[in-house]
Parts: structure tokens; sequence; C-alpha cells
């Protein structure tokens, strides 16, 4: 395992690239009880079509999902209650661009990490069962789309994007879901649950020489081929559409606004522009910002006002949203501030404020075991060494921001998506 101090942060990670593929990630935390690990695959709600065995698959909706739920399942029964035996809490997620599954503990952690690493390797399914988990997973479905927070965003994503598989629901649709067959879980399983396509990431006081030596033990020796995607025709910065509305029962009009930014492919490029994209974020409508005080002022929004930055594959966006009484102006005042940031420039002395607290946010997030495992994951699945951002954080100035705005937020790169209350 190579080692590395990173002294601004007071931490120190191994690393070591396994002959398999698998990169295998230990943070180092001595004076902690609790040990993390999450084991992680490059594949997620996007990845719908895909290359494998020399032809081109196109597999339903909400199958990322669908085969997260299915790999708890052994043919000794579930993983689950093996990990629990053992005092580990496991849990599991699927995301547009990965799948993760983890658990924490404060014993038995190299035991519980073979159960983690076998379970997920090593897929069983049956047709009785997969079609058992098609009404679980169904009711799911159900509920999240009675859900208007979860409705506001993916007719948001539906509204930017025309072709990109960011515009499906991660869960997909029930109707989606009913031509998922054990066949194809395990062709998906095949193609993604591969070791040079996945990462293994723990934190606490380990032996990074035993995380690496379980894994070498638990995984198969060789991995699959990189599996060639497609996340659709490459898209300008225009909508598809510019609104999408519907009623529901909600005591007052959610919306959500998203702006369509110039994505970047990986690298620590991408850290750097996630970083610009938070702080814009700060500047144009953070709970200290001008806007932010005089809508609220004005009695346009509540405390519910937020967003954020994201980057996917192929795509990135900022969006914002919350409750209001006039969603369309306070979409439309955004959109102007954004404007009068990027052409009069952000207050110094607000951009000092932001920016330490945005340096602070990034520090503390550092606490969460979870935080960090995230983070490092993406960062090996798109290139940048995520302890770095200390040292990328001091190349970012307030003309980057302003920039970004500039590029990025106007009313041409824009949708707006709401809720409106019933009988409205």
């Amino acid at each position: 395992m190579s080692e590395r101090e990173y002294p601004r942060l007071g931490e120190r990670v191994s690393r070591r690239t396994l002959g398999n593929g698998l990169e295998v990630v230990v943070v180092h935390k001595p004076l902690h009880a609790k040990k993390y690990a999450f084991f992680a695959t490059r594949y997620g709600g996007m990845d719908l079509r895909f290359q494998l065995g020399g032809r081109w698959l196109d597999t339903p909706a909400g199958i990322a999902h669908y085969l997260e739920h299915k790999m708890f399942d052994t043919e000794d029964g579930n993983a689950l209650q093996t990990l629990a035996q053992r005092g580990a809490e496991p849990n599991a997620f699927t995301s547009n661009a990965i799948t993760a599954y983890h658990f924490d503990c404060t014993e038995h952690f190299y035991d519980n990490l073979r159960t983690l690493l076998s379970f997920v390797s090593i897929p069983y399914f049956t047709d009785e069962s997969v079609a058992k988990e098609q009404g679980i997973i169904g009711q799911e479905i159900r509920m999240i789309e009675d859900n208007p927070e979860w409705r506001v965003y993916t007719n948001l994503m539906s509204c930017l994007y025309k072709d990109s598989p960011a515009r499906v629901s991660v869960a997909g649709t029930v109707e989606s879901i009913s031509h998922i067959t054990a066949q194809t879980l395990y062709d998906c399983h095949k193609a993604f649950y591969t070791p040079g396509n996945m990462v293994l990431v723990c934190v606490g006081a380990l032996d990074a020489d035993r995380v690496a030596e379980a894994a070498e033990e638990v995984l198969p020796a060789g991995s699959g081929p990189d599996i060639p995607r497609d996340y659709g025709q490459e898209e300008g910065q225009a909508p598809a559409k510019g609104e999408a509305s519907e009623t529901m029962e909600v005591s007052m009009p959610q919306f959500l606004a998203g702006f369509k930014c110039r994505p970047i492919g990986g690298g620590e490029a991408l850290l750097r522009q996630s970083i610009i994209g938070d702080l814009a974020c700060d500047a144009l409508f953070g709970d200290s910002s001008p806007l932010y005080t005089r809508l609220y002022e004005e009695g346009l929004i509540n405390g519910s006002l937020g967003g954020n930055f994201d980057t996917l594959p192929g795509v990135a966006y900022l969006y914002v949203g919350g409750d209001s009484k006039d969603p369309r102006r306070v979409f439309q005042e955004i959109a102007g501030q954004a404007r009068r940031l990027g052409e009069e420039g952000i207050d110094e002395s607000f951009y000092q404020r932001i920016r330490r607290a945005s340096y602070g946010s990034m520090l503390r997030s550092l606490n969460s075991f979870e935080n960090i495992a995230v983070s490092m994951t993406e960062g090996c699945f798109r290139q940048f060494d995520y302890y770095r951002f200390p040292e990328v954080f001091e190349t970012v100035s307030k003309a980057d921001v302003e920039e970004f705005l500039r590029e990025n937020i106007s009313l041409d790169h824009a949708a707006l998506s709401l809720i409106q209350p019933q009988g409205r």
C-alpha cells in the first residue's frame, strides 16, 4: 500500500490498486472506535444503454436500483441478517452514477468486510424472487411519485434534458421495472460489478494491508472489460422545455428552477468546477445573500429556499427551489441577480465571508465517515484526489465565480418546474 499524508487536513490515506483492477483506499482514523466500509460500483440510474459482448443492450429504467435491492439475497439467506448478527449496520443506495453498499461497526470489521465483498460480488437471483421484488419496489415507486419534492425534481430534469438519461428517474416506473428479469440482472451485474469498475473505501483505525488482503481473498483474480456506455447525444445549454407544472396536495406552490451548465469530464478541473459552482450558489441565493434577504423580507420566500450545483456523466446543472406564493417572480429575480453579479461583480467582503464559510463546510464534512467515503469514491471514479481540495480551493477567485454566473445562469439555459396546490 502506498501512503500519503495530508498535513493541512491532518489526514493519512493508504491506497493500492489490486491486480484485478480494484482500487482500495483506507482513510486512517486511529482515535475512533467506529469503522466504516464502502464498496461501490461505477454504475447507476443513468447507465441504461451499454455494450456487452459486442452488442448494445437497452435496459429498463430503474434496473440499477432494482439490482441493488436484490444483491442482499444469497443462496444461504440474506446478507443483511448476517451483518446485523455481528453488530454491523448495513445499508445501500443507488444514485444516477453509482451504486454503493456499506456498513459501520465497532467489532468484527474484517469478518463483516468479507461478507460485504462476497454478497456484492456473487449474485444470486431466481425468477421467483425477482417477480416478488417487483411488488415491493413498485410500492416504493408509488410512494415517491406521491412526494411533491420528488415530482418537482424529476419534472425539472425532464425539462432540462432531451437525450441524457439524467432525465430518467433512478427508481424507474412501475411499468419499466415490470420488464426486469433475472437474466437482465445477471447481465448488468456481469457488466458493472467487476473489480476494475469498483472502489473499496474503508475508514477507521484499520490495517490497510489486512483490508487489501480481504479483498484479494474474496474477489475474483481478474476483471471484466471496460464497458462502453451511451449517455445520449451531446446537448447544448438550451433546455428541452421551458416549464412543467402539475397540481398536488400542497398548501403553497413549490418550485425548482434549473440552469444547464457546461460540463467538465473529470480530473481536478471537475473538483474545481464543483467548488466554483457551490460558491456561486452561496453568492446568488445563500441564506446570507442580499437576494435571499430581500425576497424573504418581501414575503416571496420562506426558510425552505435552497439549492446546489451538481455534476453527472455528461451533464452539469445548478438548481434552486422551495415554497413561494409567486414562484415565477422568484425565478425571474434569481436570473436577474445572476446577471447583475456577473456584470457588476460580487461585493468583496461578502465574497470573503461565503468563501470562508464554504471552506469550513468542506472541512466539517470530514467528520462524517460516510461523507469521506462518498467523496473519495467520486474522486476515484472521476480521476481526482478529493483530499487536495484545500489546494484546489486556493486557485478559485471571485472572478471565477462571476464568470461562472455569466456563462451559465441565464434564462436561456433555464427551466422551471412547478407544483401547484389543487384547485388553483
